[in-house]
């Protein structure tokens, strides 16, 4: 089975696009592939930086409180 693209509705060969077209897509994976890499570490900060500020929430309130709250 030919391996194809769909651009704009219209189904593409991979076999038949030029040199240059083909390395175009190969970009174009690549860069797919680099976006999706991206959001994942995004996410991954973004999970991180709420557990940050839980704990700096969780600190501060104990040593106003004059004693931790935490799970220890």
């Amino acid at each position: 089975m030919a391996k194809t693209i769909k651009l704009e509705d219209t189904l593409y060969d991979v076999g038949n696009l030029s040199e240059d077209a083909q390395m175009s897509l190969e970009n174009l994976q690549f860069a797919n592939q680099r976006i999706l890499e991206l959001n994942n570490m995004i996410a991954l900060l973004e999970r991180a930086k709420k557990s940050y500020i839980d704990g700096l929430k969780k600190e501060m309130l104990a040593e106003k409180a004059g004693f931790f709250f935490g799970d220890e």
